[in-house]
């Protein structure tokens, strides 16, 4: 009997609890795990210690930058280059988006979480378009 693939496991990086739970929810509506880090640096050690499928940054939640985060994951964890999705406020300032163009971050406003995050996420993970899963 063949084993079941598993679920895709995506880091939440967030302080805010409401985005949070929302990420959360979306993520397991989807098939997938996710796993909440609530500071920049629990995020790395979480990273250095197990195996992520994508991680989703809030560009403003991290107690270390979100460059200097960005830089130690893509040395931590190689593999997570190009599937580190950033959530952005309604305003991105040009620093933001300095960073932003500079690691080639596909990013999502959080006004649209819900519509949008399936997509760049599928997109993240190189999926196919099923309807109703991450696995």
């Amino acid at each position: 009997m063949a084993k079941a693939p598993s679920m895709r496991r995506v880091l939440i990086i967030e302080d805010e609890p409401s985005i949070r739970n929302v990420l959360y929810v979306l993520l397991a509506g989807l098939g997938c795990e996710g796993e909440v880090a609530y500071s920049g640096q629990q995020a790395l050690t979480m990273i250095s210690r197990k195996n992520f499928d994508a991680v989703l940054l809030d560009l403003r939640c991290t107690n270390l930058g979100t460059e200097e985060v960005v830089s130690q994951i893509k040395d931590i964890r190689p593999s997570l280059v190009g599937r580190v999705l950033v959530i952005t406020g309604e305003v991105t300032d040009a620093r933001s988006m300095e960073i932003i163009e500079r690691y080639l971050l596909p990013h999502i406003p959080r006004a649209r979480l819900a519509s949008d995050l399936w997509g760049k996420l599928r997109a993240i993970l190189g999926l196919a378009p099923p309807a109703d899963a991450c696995q």
